[in-house]
């Protein structure tokens, strides 16, 4: 289970929360906010004023601190007007960091979206073996939230608490499905709450559940083969063929032109480097493209 930690930050949220009260404050109120919705997904105990709070105290801190170290730097180095660039260079990194943080909670939640979705089948087949092994349905999302599901257990285990605390189970489920921004989550706890309230047979609507995300595992499936073929084109063409055909054309002009023996190994060690970093990305652009439910 992944532990929400803000990116760059120098203590924990509790300790964070308390530091930044003062900048916190300067914050107004704003009833619907996109940020105020990722933190409530996330189960995270700030408000969006008190999230605000601890980025521009963060902001103040990196930017003082990175105006120090590079106005040292670049006088060291007998740079005239060197506070202008420090400056310059202050206000670059500390805003990038501040934005980055401020978009923490979405990918934050993105990834735990996609936690919840990976699970949710495997889920929803332990429910119906349950389900038609006579169980009650609240011992059920007791067992679901103690197991090992991921993010999707400890949304059962927040249902579990309401539940305990005399909550509805109907009411309770449709509440996580109205803050859960996963469509397949919503979805599926929306169909069981509406269940609860008509009666029906659970059974059935896990089954007609479980049929419908597989049905949707198996387009997001060829969807994937689909985009897939033209990503590895691009990458036999960029780190395969590009880099071989590079090398062959250097080392002719090398020899022809007679380059320097420093120059000629820059250059070789810059299309190694340039082949290192592009695999890399395209791992991460094969990770990030993959199906929510597989």
């Amino acid at each position: 289970m992944v532990v929400f930690r803000i990116p760059l930050a120098d203590s924990n949220i509790e300790k964070l929360k308390s530091r930044s009260k003062f900048f916190a404050s300067k914050f107004h109120y704003k009833k619907k906010s996109s940020l105020k919705e990722y933190l409530e997904e996330i189960n995270i105990k700030l408000t969006r004023e008190e999230y605000l709070g601890i980025v521009f105290r963060s902001f103040v801190n990196t930017f003082l601190i990175l105006l120090i170290v590079f106005a040292s730097l670049l006088m060291v180095a007998g740079i005239p007007g060197f506070w202008v660039y420090a400056l310059g260079l202050s206000g670059i990194f500390s805003i990038s960091i501040a934005f980055s943080q401020l978009a923490y909670p979405k990918v934050f939640a993105s990834k735990r979206e996609k936690d919840i979705e990976k699970n949710l089948i495997f889920a929803l087949e332990d429910i119906l073996i349950q389900l038609n092994s006579g169980i009650p349905l609240f011992d059920i999302l007791t067992n679901i939230s103690m197991s090992d599901y991921g993010e999707l257990s400890l949304e059962f285990r927040n249902a579990v608490k309401k539940i305990g605390a005399g909550e509805p189970e109907a009411e309770v489920l449709a509440d996580i499905s109205a803050k859960s921004h996963s469509v397949f989550l919503k979805r599926t706890l929306w169909q069981i709450s509406n269940g609860l309230n008509a009666g029906s047979d659970m059974s059935m609507i896990i089954v007609e559940n479980i049929r419908t995300l597989n049905e949707e595992q198996m387009i997001q499936i060829q969807n994937y083969g689909n985009k897939l073929n033209p990503l590895i084109m691009m990458y036999m063409l960029i780190s395969v063929i590009v880099p071989a055909l590079s090398v062959s054309f250097m080392t002719v002009v090398a020899s022809m032109i007679g380059l320097e023996k420093n120059l000629t190994m820059g250059l070789f060690l810059g299309f190694f480097v340039f082949v290192v970093l592009f695999q890399i990305m395209f791992l991460g652009m094969i990770k990030s493209k993959r199906p929510s439910l597989l």
